[in-house]
């Protein structure tokens, strides 16, 4: 039933340990870009979603409703063998970017159409009433109150964001879960490097929560 005489060979994960390092890297490199690239389209398509043009408006829905509601695997798939049906091919390392920027854009979307619908109209009111135009407004005044109010879900974000680049590893990218498995299959020590991974992943994402801590007390410290 059980193995009880398992022996722990540590020293075999010790010796490649620098290889999955580099590899957590491509996955925080993923992870930040995919964050910073969705929060950018996010911040249209929240806009979109409450804007007078039509278009606008159902392209911004569409995207939304198709990020949050398919799952991170399938719009992976897409961007990687999907988009090949139409002779675009990415490398796995940029179609998954492609696609946790995608996922990340629709959730953030509505993350940030929760923080603006929580600014009170009079504000734009009051900056267009001292000259000043309506991007200059969104810019000055609106948006850094937003992104203020949805700090903290921003930093699960961050979080998940970590953990589906993970899922790169079934179109073949190198991050810290590809190249786990494809370390452990030449030494068969699956015990051992899986727990290793593991532990860089909590490591990962409570550094983020704890980075993320520091930052905010940091920033919103006159905050009541």
């Amino acid at each position: 039933m059980f193995d009880f005489d398992y022996t722990f060979h540590w020293i075999t994960v010790w010796n490649v340990l620098p290889e999955m390092l580099d590899a957590a890297l491509i996955t925080l490199e993923v992870a930040v870009l995919s964050m910073i690239l969705g929060l950018v389209i996010a911040i249209f398509l929240s806009l979109g979603k409450e804007s007078e043009n039509e278009l606008a408006r159902t392209s911004s829905i569409v995207w939304i409703e198709i990020a949050r509601n398919t799952p991170a695997l399938f719009q992976i798939y897409m961007a990687y063998f999907g988009l090949g049906a139409f002779g675009i091919h990415l490398s796995p390392y940029v179609a998954v970017l492609v696609a946790l920027t995608f996922n990340n854009a629709g959730y953030l979307a509505e993350t940030l159409r929760g923080g603006f619908s929580s600014i009170p109209n009079t504000q734009m009111s009051a900056s267009r009433s001292l000259g000043m135009s309506k991007i200059q407004t969104y810019w000055y005044i609106i948006l850094p109150q937003v992104l203020r109010k949805v700090y903290h879900p921003m930093t699960n974000q961050m979080i998940w964001a970590i953990l589906m680049t993970s899922l790169g590893t079934l179109v073949g990218m190198l991050e810290l879960t590809g190249k786990t498995d494809q370390l452990q299959s030449l030494s068969f020590r699956t015990f051992e490097f899986y727990l290793v991974a593991a532990l860089m992943y909590f490591i990962m994402a409570k550094s983020v929560l704890l980075g993320s801590r520091l930052l905010a007390n940091r920033l919103f410290r006159g905050d009541a």
